[in-house]
């Protein structure tokens, strides 16, 4: 395994833990940098702080003192921690760097980079980038905000890989030098304004994924979003557009029978599985990363005659009598569900509901004219069944789960309908993760008869 080589720090605070924060931790002392850790979580209820201090780590639990900066010249810090966190506050008075292991990652890989971003489709493009070049025989790894820590997906990397990396603006933020051969940046939507405070600030933070690169890189972005186009102006790479509602000569385009790079006919739009005006979005811009970066035509078309979609993603789960299911745990925001909604014109039975943050759910209106019912669970039930009702949806029933969810939506069902989870809300207030909520929703399907 790779180390940091000239790593121009050597007193480094790892902020939080999780996943992240054990493989930065793990990897700077492996790299002979004197690390101290702090996390909120007791001491007795973290086992990853207790293997760390098994590493001769220095762990710090329970809360953030300000003592734990003392002699400190690096951050890095957990994506999920905000910038309103008092170390955060104390380490930029200071004017220590303040990174996520994104940094570090691009400091250890030899090879080049792909980094895609966005606010919705990230997983899917990453999968979908990864499979073509996996399928065209090109050495290739999978890293970042889709389960992979990215800097020790990295340290097993070669000058012959590319690394492919979903990246949140939590981790973009979060970096100084990093700078992949190709950024992908697929939309921009209100999000995350909680941490972020102004969309200014989330559409910088996004735009991270290519400032730091130069006239020998790329940049591929959406055409058809003006605000990512406006920031894409600010790019010193070459950019690559992509639009599914208009000619593209330098980038990617679709005709009634054939999707293009330039002019190169890429896939016959119908050997093309994957559902949804949204999803097309996601294939443009894989196509463009991976056919960059050495993938084959036949590579490309074999993955998309067979890719159905990621876990809890607009994934199909299964066709029973004439029903079919899909599995959208993953969205937790009404945009996710109404780019859901409006991949299919058949019949459809929406189950949705989760976490209260508050909001109303009006945006979703327009987005039911093909919804014939609603089951609904968690906090917010009350709210969707509400706008069920104000939009002349007849059968709006609450039940108490997913499960039930599940077997009611059937119960109701008609040959020819689709039955689709997409929450529109998030699931921690009876799941610990969409994940969770997804795979009971998955078991009840496959239990059905």
């Amino acid at each position: 395994m790779k180390t940091l080589e000239k790593f121009p720090y050597q007193h480094v605070l790892v902020l939080g833990l999780a996943k992240s924060g054990e493989a930065a931790a793990t990897l700077l002392h492996e790299s002979g940098i004197q690390v101290r850790v702090n996390d909120q979580k007791p001491y007795e209820d973290n086992p990853q702080a207790k293997t760390l201090t098994q590493k001769g780590i220095e762990v710090v639990t329970g809360g953030h003192p300000l003592s734990v900066l003392e002699g400190i010249d690096y951050l890095v810090k957990n994506p999920g921690i905000p910038y309103t966190n008092p170390i955060v506050q104390e380490a930029e008075e200071r004017g220590l760097p303040i990174v996520t292991e994104v940094e570090l990652a691009y400091r250890l890989a030899e090879g080049p980079i792909i980094g895609i971003t966005g606010s919705n489709g990230k997983t899917t493009t990453t999968t979908l980038t990864y499979e073509m070049l996996q399928e065209s025989k090109r050495p290739v790894k999978l890293a970042g905000n889709i389960g992979k820590v990215s800097c020790e997906v990295a340290q097993s990397t070669t000058d012959k890989d590319t690394l492919v990396i979903e990246l949140s603006s939590f981790q973009l933020i979060g970096t100084e030098t990093f700078k992949p051969h190709i950024a992908v940046f697929l939309n921009l939507y209100e999000a995350h304004l909680d941490y972020h405070k102004t969309m200014e600030h989330y559409g910088y933070s996004k735009a991270q994924v290519f400032m730091n690169q130069d006239e020998g890189d790329y940049v591929i972005y959406n055409a058809d979003h003006e605000d990512v186009t406006n920031y894409v102006k600010q790019a010193k790479s070459q950019p690559i557009p992509f639009s599914t509602t208009s000619y593209q000569p330098e980038g990617v385009w679709k005709d009634d029978e054939w999707l293009y790079l330039k002019q190169e006919k890429i896939v016959r739009l119908e050997d093309i599985m994957l559902v949804g005006a949204h999803n097309m979005e996601n294939i443009m811009a894989s196509v463009a990363a991976a056919k960059l970066s050495g993938a084959t035509n036949d590579g490309i078309t074999s993955v998309l005659k067979t890719f159905s979609g990621v876990k809890h993603r607009m994934q199909f789960v299964k066709e029973l009598q004439g029903r079919t299911f899909f599995n959208d745990s993953k969205a937790t925001n009404l945009l996710a569900t109404s780019k859901a909604l409006s991949a299919f014109d058949t019949p459809t039975i929406l189950l949705a509901g989760g976490l209260d943050r508050g909001n109303e759910f009006d945006d979703l209106a327009p987005y039911l004219k093909n919804v014939r019912a609603m089951i609904l669970f968690g906090e917010t039930a009350p709210k969707l069944q509400e706008l069920a009702q104000n939009n002349g949806i007849e059968q709006s029933i609450i039940v108490d789960n997913v499960k039930q969810a599940a077997e009611e939506a059937y119960r109701i069902s008609n040959k020819g309908d689709v039955i689709l989870l997409s929450p529109a809300c998030a699931s921690w207030d009876q799941y610990r993760t969409f994940e969770e909520r997804g795979d009971m929703f998955m078991e009840a399907v496959h239990t059905l008869e």
